[in-house]
């Protein structure tokens, strides 16, 4: 009994471990753009069903009813961690390269490898070839090259981007297309802000902004991290507290032990 007990206690300090360090990740990332915090689920554990009359050492009798019985737990056990899409707040740049997504939706960027990544980070540069970059280099997709006499970029909501030349003359670019998923619970975090499609994401689908559940485009902003530092602080205090009375747990059943121990002795 002792010695599951113990397990129990320490199964609880395992995940209330993980729940600090999924929390601490979300504070870290409070400034980061686009970032959506995460949250730790847990399930218990099997349990095993102890008859009453084994606890007081007695024999089971022949028709005693199976409902005469005390479920004990094992513990609990993480299963894994939700990404919250919540939206982030609208945060005004002037940056005519910084755009933001005002409801569902990502940006699909493309990687060396030629694989497709997904982010909601709308802080894009221009490379030295001209194309609408991310932070890390990555191909904003699709395609979008500014000419060598390019001075101004002006997009609209549904994502079309104009461009204005140095003799006033304007030129529609191409049109920045949005990606959403069934589940974007779903999708793999990469780090950089990307995120890559799974099997539980579902297929990747595309759309224009501001049509068909897509959210709208807007120019000169950024989206935030949509982490609550009240929210985080209150789950910080009762991941601590809930590790303290496992842990507290931990040194009642050591003296337990130290008692019977010592009553054998006697």
């Amino acid at each position: 009994m002792a010695t599951r007990s113990l397990r129990t206690a320490a199964s609880g300090m395992y995940a209330q471990q993980l729940n600090i360090e999924v929390i601490s990740n979300n504070i870290a990332n409070m400034n980061t753009t686009g970032f959506k915090k995460n949250k730790a689920e847990f399930q218990d554990l099997m349990y095993q069903e102890v008859p009453v009359n084994s606890l007081s050492g007695s024999t089971v009798g022949i028709n005693q009813s199976s409902s005469n019985k005390i479920q004990i737990g094992n513990g609990v056990q993480p299963t894994s961690t939700q990404k919250i899409f919540k939206q982030g707040d609208m945060q005004p740049t002037s940056n005519p390269m910084d755009i933001a997504i005002q409801g569902q939706g990502f940006f699909q960027v493309s990687k060396p490898d030629g694989t497709f990544s997904y982010t909601r980070d709308g802080s894009f540069k221009v490379n030295g070839e001209g194309k609408i970059v991310t932070s890390s280099g990555y191909l904003l997709e699709p395609d979008i090259t500014l000419s060598d006499d390019t001075v101004s970029i002006a997009i609209g909501r549904d994502g079309t981007v104009e461009l204005t030349d140095s003799s006033g003359g304007k030129s529609v670019a191409d049109q920045i297309q949005l990606v959403r998923f069934l589940n974007p619970g779903g999708l793999k975090a990469l780090g950089d802000n990307l995120y890559a499609e799974t099997e539980s994401s579902g297929i990747p689908i595309f759309g224009t902004s501001g049509t068909n559940g897509f959210g709208e485009i807007h120019q000169g902003f950024l989206e935030m991290s949509n982490v609550d530092i009240v929210e985080e602080m209150i789950a910080m205090i009762t991941a601590q507290r809930a590790y303290e009375i496992n842990s507290k747990t931990v040194q009642t059943v050591e003296e337990m032990m130290t008692m019977a121990n010592n009553l054998k002795r006697g």
